[in-house]
C-alpha cells in the first residue's frame, strides 16, 4: 500500500485503493468544475486519466480553476492539469486531447474504454453529442450543468437530468434529449435562480453571453462530482 493513499483506504474499505488503481476515466473539459473533478480523480488514485480540452489557460480562469496561475497562462490546458496529476500520482497513465470534442471527431476519443466519464462540457452540440455516445456505448457518464452566475454552493445537487429545474442548461439539455428519445442520464445541477452579471468582457464564441464566476461554486460542483464518480466505481467493494 502506498502511504500517499493509506487515509483513503482506512474510509473506503481494503482494496478499495486497488480497484481504483485499475479504473481509467474521462474527464472532458477541464475548466473550473472539470480541473477539480481531475483533481479528486487523481488524489483518489486512480490509475489511468483521459483529458480533453481544446483550450489554454488565460488571465480570466484564474479565479476559479484550479490549473490556472500566473506561471500557466497561454499553456494547454490539458498539459498544464497532466503536470499537476504526475506531481500527485506519478504511477497514474495520462492521455491528452488538447482539441474539442465534437460529432465529427468523437471516434478518437473512443479508442480506450472508459469505466466512467466526466462531462463538464460547455457547448451544448457537443455536450449532446457525448452524452448519447456515452449512453449508447453503456459507458456510465455524469454531466455537470450551469454553475455560472451562481454563489451558494450549498444547492448543488446530484440527480436524474428528469428531476432538475431552475437551470436554463439543465432545460435545453433535457429537451434536446428528450428529442433524441433520452429521458434520463445522471447530472449535477443547482436549482439556485442565476444573477444577472455585468458583462465586462465579450462573449465567447457560441455563447449568448459569457457568465460571470467565483471560486467557490465551480470547485465544490467538481469536487462533487469526483467524489461521486469514485464512489459509483467502488460500489461493490466499499466498507469491505
Amino acid at each position: 500500500m502506498k502511504e500517499e493513499f493509506i487515509r483513503t483506504e482506512m474510509l473506503l474499505g481494503t482494496g478499495a485503493v486497488e480497484k481504483l488503481s485499475h479504473a481509467h476515466v474521462a474527464v472532458f473539459g477541464i475548466g473550473g468544475v472539470g480541473g477539480h473533478v481531475v483533481e479528486v480523480l487523481a488524489r483518489s488514485g486512480i490509475g489511468e486519466l483521459t483529458l480533453v480540452d481544446s483550450d489554454q489557460v488565460n488571465l480570466s480562469n484564474i479565479n476559479r480553476q484550479i490549473i490556472a496561475t500566473h506561471n500557466t497562462i497561454g499553456q494547454n490546458k490539458v498539459d498544464v492539469a497532466a503536470e499537476r496529476i504526475r506531481s500527485i500520482h506519478p504511477d497514474c497513465v495520462i492521455h491528452t486531447f488538447p482539441m474539442r470534442y465534437e460529432d465529427t471527431n468523437r471516434e478518437q476519443f473512443f479508442i480506450n474504454r472508459y469505466d466512467y466519464i466526466a462531462d463538464c462540457i460547455d457547448l451544448v452540440k457537443c455536450k449532446l453529442d457525448l452524452i448519447c455516445t456515452a449512453l449508447e456505448r453503456n459507458i456510465p457518464i455524469l454531466s455537470a450543468m450551469g454553475t455560472g452566475n451562481k454563489l451558494d454552493p450549498s444547492q448543488l445537487q446530484i440527480t436524474d437530468l428528469s428531476k432538475t429545474e431552475g437551470c436554463h442548461l439543465a432545460r435545453i439539455i433535457r429537451r434536446e434529449l428528450r428529442a433524441r428519445g433520452i429521458e434520463h442520464t445522471k447530472v449535477l445541477f443547482s436549482p439556485e435562480i442565476p444573477i444577472k452579471p455585468e458583462q465586462l468582457v465579450p462573449n465567447d464564441p457560441g455563447r449568448r453571453s459569457t457568465p460571470a464566476s467565483c471560486a467557490w461554486v465551480p470547485s465544490c460542483a467538481g469536487l462533487m462530482m469526483g467524489g461521486y464518480i469514485v464512489q459509483e466505481l467502488l460500489k461493490t467493494t466499499m466498507y469491505k
